[in-house]
């Protein structure tokens, strides 16, 4: 059974450009693209792509927080058109945690707030808010303003009011940006162990962290600039290209002129990266190297099994993530 079906879904904004006499250039933006895809029930589903692939534009599409141009979808058999009133109902989302929360308010009563929305009775709500301020380390300072709470503080009470009131499905939006690395660690257990093995709940996540998708998710989408690029498992997906190995290149200097090896490069802060996936390194090795050191320094070289990254830049030729390692 089909908890979400997404069909011919598409999004478009206005960007407003430069200003030419008393009119101001207007630029179409395509968010999504046509996107159609199903998550089963009980599904732990990962959306994975770089920062402005679409990601978020579809979970607030789902969440019915934003009306799609073209296409829909069914969440548990509601229509997110035709019946939004019964989509938020069931569901738990977290976007942005700090846009969605009262900054004058402690964590405590933001969670009493909502979960006066959502119809619990107090004693529900002070059982499953003091459980969630416990789970989330929040406890000590549960009475202090969002306002003087860090980043991560507000994604954690983000994260608590999004499956406060038992949701059975849930929409994830870059669950464990803003956290620090340990309770990221916790919080990726929590989500998979307890919300989606435990308790059978369906999750859509979205992230630009391939060990993120990869440790969690039991199929992945590859979302890229709009486009639906591919969904299956993480296995299947490496399966893909495991024949081959990645030669990764660290240089400086211009590098433009790799042609005939299917090369990728990016430009980092202090150094350029290049990646060639390739069956057999050892066969261009040499070559490649040789190009590169007529116009550039070589910092380092290294040859490795392919990663969901790789898979993913070999399908849609950018990266997941723009970091500066």
């Amino acid at each position: 059974m089909d908890h979400i079906v997404v069909s011919n879904l598409t999004k478009k904004f206005i960007k407003k450009g430069k200003r030419r006499f008393l009119t101001r250039e207007k630029e179409e933006i395509l968010a999504l693209d046509h996107i159609s895809l199903r998550v089963k029930k009980g599904e732990l589903f990962g959306l994975l792509g770089p920062n402005g692939a679409g990601k978020t534009t579809l979970v607030k599409c789902l969440a019915t927080l934003l009306i799609p141009d073209e296409g829909t979808a069914v969440i548990d058999g509601y229509d997110i058109i035709e019946d939004p009133i019964s989509v938020r109902k069931i569901l738990g989302i977290t976007t942005g945690g700090e846009r969605t929360l009262y900054w004058k308010l402690s964590a405590r009563d933001n969670l009493k707030y909502f979960a006066s929305l959502y119809g619990l009775s107090s004693k529900e709500a002070e059982e499953r808010i003091d459980y969630l301020l416990n789970i989330m380390d929040l406890k000590e300072k549960q009475h202090q303003r969002l306002e003087k709470y860090s980043t991560g503080m507000r994604q954690k009470v983000s994260i608590a009011r999004a499956i406060l009131h038992d949701p059975k499905i849930i929409l994830l939006d870059e669950p464990t940006l803003g956290l620090d690395p340990s309770f990221s660690m916790f919080l990726r257990s929590f989500i998979k162990n307890e919300l989606n093995r435990k308790e059978g709940k369906t999750i859509l996540l979205t992230t630009h962290y391939m060990e993120e998708a990869d440790q969690l998710c039991d199929r992945i989408a590859f979302v890229n600039k709009g486009k639906l690029i591919v969904v299956d498992t993480s296995k299947n997906l490496k399966r893909s290209v495991s024949k081959n190995e990645v030669l990764e290149i660290k240089c400086v200097g211009n590098v433009e002129n790799l042609v005939g090896f299917n090369a990728y490069m990016e430009n980092k802060r202090d150094y350029t990266k290049v990646k060639i996936l390739h069956e057999n390194t050892e066969e261009i090795m040499d070559d490649v190297l040789k190009i590169i050191k007529e116009k550039a320094k070589i910092l380092s070289v290294n040859v490795k099994r392919p990663t969901l990254e790789d898979v993913f830049i070999h399908l849609t030729g950018s990266e997941l993530r723009d970091d500066y390692e």
